[in-house]
């Protein structure tokens, strides 16, 4: 077979930035992936001139300059703000918190006034160090916005109650007195306006790399161990040593996409949270938005949350005590893999946003390259 000095586990952009940076030196590079198609999680395909996202939402957003200018190297950005709805029963707040969803909430126009309602309703919790979410996100924003717009938003999420999960999951809530609904605080934010395929496809055009799709690694691990000399694996830890130590905790998703005809504009957001336990998904994701389309139809996502099983694609580590405890000691198991690299959100069981990525990437880069 034709020599390669890599094999990149992944066609996500995780493993598609190693690859282009490897090639860019001069180095030979396969990449494989068990899709049918490149690009991981933030694969697009172009349907009636919409991008639509198959699997989630991902909108691009960086505080790091390097980040956002290694990025436009392979694409164009627009001006895209992420200002998501929130749909509880029937009823319509602004997220992140501000004033425009605390004067959806209680008729308040001042950010004094706000302040005031949010400290009344959080002093239940005054001087206890909360036990679980509940108690947690009660202690940052009071009851009102809990009940609302949190609690059975976040038990569709990860299957469980708010007061049976961990604290520390919520570490801290954006909470702003101004009337600002952009939901990130970061410098640089934008979709790419040919979609994120088209990142990964330039990524990926060298000579010098080979791309199979439709490949799993399991299928035929030990020749790949054994023919290639370095191996950069983005897929799940545990899975990669036969879930030895025990089974990693994820949460998958389902999609259920509609094309609707002659609907021009479904519900005038890029993405509607739902917010009440009623409704069994956890948002509507209407992609024409993400690019300002005006096509005379619309394409929509519901997306579900549910448990994963093997077998099922996971898209989300559940970092609590217990899995984060299993996970190092599958690093440690990893340790006794000198020739392959674990890396990307599965590989190191995290959730990381795509600046996140690609620096994980380029800091591989440089501990391989220099």
């Amino acid at each position: 077979m034709d020599k390669f000095d890599y094999l990149v586990v992944g066609a996500g952009l995780f493993g598609s930035t190693f690859a282009y940076e490897a090639a860019q030196r001069g180095y030979r590079v396969k990449v494989i992936d068990k899709r049918a198609h490149i690009g991981g999680n933030i694969y697009t395909e172009r349907i009636g001139g919409i991008d639509v996202h198959r699997y989630g939402a991902h909108i691009f957003h960086t505080q790091n300059d390097v980040i956002w200018q290694y990025m436009n190297q392979f694409t164009e950005f627009n001006h895209f703000i992420n200002a998501p709805i929130a749909n509880y029963r029937g009823n319509l707040y602004n997220l992140p918190f501000n004033m425009n969803t605390f004067y959806q909430l209680w008729g308040i126009t001042s950010p004094a006034e706000a302040q005031a309602k949010i400290a009344e309703q959080r002093a239940e919790l005054a001087g206890k160090k909360p036990q679980n979410l509940e108690e947690q996100a009660i202690a940052l924003v009071g009851t009102d916005i809990y009940q609302r717009l949190i609690k059975s938003y976040t038990k569709k999420q990860w299957g469980k109650e708010p007061k049976d999960l961990p604290a520390f999951i919520i570490k801290r809530l954006p909470v702003r007195f101004t009337f600002d609904n952009n939901y990130f605080s970061d410098r640089y934010q934008g979709i790419p306006v040919a979609g994120y395929t088209a990142i990964v496809e330039k990524m990926l055009s060298s000579d010098r790399i080979v791309v199979e799709t439709n490949q799993d690694f399991f299928d035929n691990k030990a020749t790949y161990l054994r023919e290639y000399p370095k191996i950069i694996y983005s897929g799940m830890i545990d899975n990669y040593f036969d879930y030895q130590l025990g089974v990693l905790e994820y949460r998958s998703l389902e999609f259920e996409t509609t094309y609707l005809k002659n609907v021009a504009n479904y519900q005038g957001n890029a993405v509607v949270n739902f917010t009440d336990e009623e409704t069994p998904y956890t948002r509507i994701i209407e992609h024409k938005h993400f690019n300002f389309g005006q096509q005379p139809d619309t394409i929509i996502t519901k997306e579900y949350s549910k448990e994963w099983r093997q077998g099922d694609e996971a898209y989300y580590p559940v970092n609590d005590q217990k899995n984060t405890h299993l996970y190092k000691k599958y690093v440690k198991l990893a340790k006794g893999e000198p020739n392959v690299i674990f890396g990307g959100r599965l590989g190191t069981y995290q959730y990381l946003n795509m600046d996140q990525v690609v620096a994980n990437a380029l800091a591989l880069v440089k501990r391989e390259f220099n």
